[in-house]
């Protein structure tokens, strides 16, 4: 780029189109890490390079102009150098207007926090632009506060359109926000409560979040929504973008020599400051301290060192514990009952059996009279404890209570749980039942802890396939598990087909394919993890076929968790099926099963989704190669 002096026009559309030829090859790095900071210094003070410099971007055609701007955005060091480089090119040129106001932030997600600090901040800048910036924000928030949007796009898209929400709204000046007020709490609270319904741990807390630093933002004076989350590094991050970054001019500091002398000559003024300060700090509290002189301070208390807390003695009869339960006013009775309860039932199984699905029902409608710690968990535990001692029974009760009126979605969340972690230790080998029952005290899906809403399915599913792997080597690689009979292998069936009966039959109060996808989603993923412990069990085949037609019936599901389930659900039935079986009986349903999966792993939008679907074609494959080994 060069200037003519002496009042001559020039024409620099030619290297427009070189730039523009550059950039859309790929190369914008290279020619704009040279080109952005010898303009950006030309520009400060100098209003013609200013003037070539927009005439610069403004010739660049329009088939190249998105690659100059994005170009551009990810080079400038700041939104001020920014605006000085492009001026109002957004205004001028609809093209520039759509890559910056649709494109880079509605239709692409990969930029980073610094990336939109510049695009909206330049859009801030200058009262041109500011219109974009208040249209921008309303299109974000119909999108962030769209049901359908949070359903379709990926967790990450959704992030980084909070990301752009808060920091829109930290340009936004007190009269803008005043004149649409109202349509911006409108969005917020259609927003929450997409954010609110969604079954992925992340999307509801990132609801959460942006929602409440919305609140703040527009409600200064009124009360602001509050939410109870984690406060970590990322809640953090989003949090600090609704704070305007420090001023875009920078001044030019002065010389370090200069800085050292005034932060010296500064010093001492502090440090006497600080020094005049402590003598009274230190002076108050004597001057106070016979004012607060009390007539009481003579007497000598009395010595409770030796005193010891009276327990309440626990029942020691089962019955005792449900008469307890049910009928008793003696509030640290009921403590006692329910810390004990579990270790009575495993004591006393045969009298456990007695009385089990009672004891059952009493424990399910169990409700916290006194706060005790970890209740839930003691609750649960409790309701383990009767079900692997009496299974058949018990496990009838709860899975017709599952589809029962007048639960809540809690207890129905409740069930599965228990019949997950009841399967598991009933499963695994007695002498591990004995000492690792504490292990598996919560359940496998977590609600809240992770962020990977099956995470622990996949642990489960990857250890799997490291024991069908073949390794050669000398010595033994790992110690030898105790061995034992799977008591779950005469109850498997009791545990999964009433679950899996009934799940098309809405109730007044819960109908699993409409509102309540939520629990259809934990009940999909209680419905894997049972068909993974089943293997080697006599029904196995037969609820591996009922389950790859209850996959067929909902694999377009909107909900991203409901369809990880439903993934995880083919993943436990290729491992938990005899091979001979799933290519004798269930080969028609497996070759639509694969198809299928082919399109989930092109055109879904959940990456968690695309992965679960890779990895079943992989163990599809295995059964290929396995049918071609067997001699005919």
């Amino acid at each position: 780029v060069s200037f003519t002096p002496g009042g001559l026009d020039c024409s620099i559309s030619f290297v427009s189109h070189v730039l523009g030829k550059v950039c859309v090859h790929g190369r914008q790095k290279e020619i704009l890490s040279v080109l952005v900071p010898r303009l950006t210094d030309l520009t400060k003070s100098d209003c013609i390079w200013q003037r070539i410099c927009w005439r610069l971007v403004e010739c660049v055609p329009d088939r190249w102009m998105e690659a100059v701007v994005l170009g551009f955005v990810q080079t400038a060091p700041r939104a001020d150098v920014l605006s000085r480089l492009l001026g109002n090119l957004v205004v001028k040129n609809k093209k520039a207007q759509f890559v910056v106001t649709q494109k880079m932030l509605l239709l692409q997600y990969g930029h980073t926090a610094a990336v939109l600090q510049n695009l909206l901040g330049y859009l801030a800048l200058d009262s041109l632009r500011r219109a974009l910036l208040i249209k921008v924000l309303k299109e974000l928030l119909e999108t962030w506060g769209s049901s359908s949007a949070v359903k379709h796009s990926p967790p990450e898209q959704q992030q980084y359109i909070s990301k752009a929400i808060l920091i829109c709204l930290s340009h936004l000046k007190e009269p803008e926000i005043e004149s649409c007020r109202q349509e911006l709490l409108t969005s917020v609270m259609e927003g929450v409560k997409c954010h609110l319904d969604s079954n992925l741990p992340q999307i509801r807390r990132l609801g959460m979040i942006v929602a409440e630093s919305i609140s703040s933002k527009i409600n200064t004076d009124g009360p602001v929504l509050k939410f109870q989350y984690e406060e970590d590094d990322e809640a953090r991050e989003l949090k600090s973008l609704l704070v305007q970054t420090p001023p875009f001019c920078v001044v030019p500091s002065p010389p370090d020599d200069d800085r050292n002398e005034k932060a010296d000559a500064a010093l001492p003024g502090v440090l006497e400051g600080n020094k005049k300060s402590h003598p009274a700090a230190a002076v108050k509290p004597e001057e106070e301290s016979d004012a607060e002189l009390d007539s009481d301070d003579d007497l000598i208390p009395y010595d409770m060192s030796e005193d010891k807390e009276l327990k309440t003695k626990a029942p020691v009869y089962i019955r005792d514990c449900i008469e307890v339960l049910t009928s008793s006013e003696d509030v640290d009775k009921w403590e006692a009952t329910v810390m004990a309860l579990e270790s009575l039932v495993r004591k006393n199984p045969a009298a456990a059996r007695e009385v089990s699905v009672e004891l059952a029902k009493i424990v399910l409608h169990l409700e916290e009279k006194t706060c005790i710690e970890g209740f839930v968990e003691l609750r649960q535990r409790a309701q383990v404890a009767i079900l692997t001692a009496d299974p058949i029974p018990v496990a009838k009760y709860l899975t017709s209570q599952f589809y029962s009126l007048n639960y809540s979605l809690r207890q129905r969340v409740d069930i599965l749980d228990v019949l997950v972690l009841a399967a598991q230790e009933l499963s695994c080998p007695k002498s591990h039942g004995k000492t690792k029952h504490s292990d598996v005290q919560k359940p496998y899906i977590q609600l809240l802890p992770g962020s990977d809403s099956s995470k622990d399915w996949r642990r489960i599913v990857d250890e799997r396939i490291k024991s069908k792997t073949r390794r050669f080597a000398t010595g033994r690689s790992q110690v030898e598990r105790a061995s034992g009979p799977n008591e779950f292998n005469s109850v498997a069936g009791h545990f999964f087909f009433p679950l899996i009966q009934h799940f098309d039959r809405p109730l007044t109060t819960f109908d699993l394919l409409g509102e309540d996808h939520f629990v259809l989603g934990r009940l999909v993923h209680a419905l894997a993890i049972l068909m993974y412990l089943a293997v080697n069990t006599v029904a196995v085949t037969a609820m591996g076929k009922v389950l790859l037609e209850f996959v067929w019936a909902l694999r377009f599901h909107t909900d991203s968790y409901v369809r990880q389930g439903l993934l995880s659900c083919i993943s436990s039935v290729l491992l938990s099926v005899p091979a001979e079986r799933l290519l004798e009986d269930v080969i028609e349903e497996l070759l639509e099963t694969q198809s299928w999966l082919g399109d989930v792993v092109e055109k879904d939008p959940d990456g968690d989704c695309r992965r679960l679907a890779l990895q079943n074609l992989l163990l599809m494959e295995n059964l290929k190669k396995k049918l071609k080994t067997v001699p005919s």
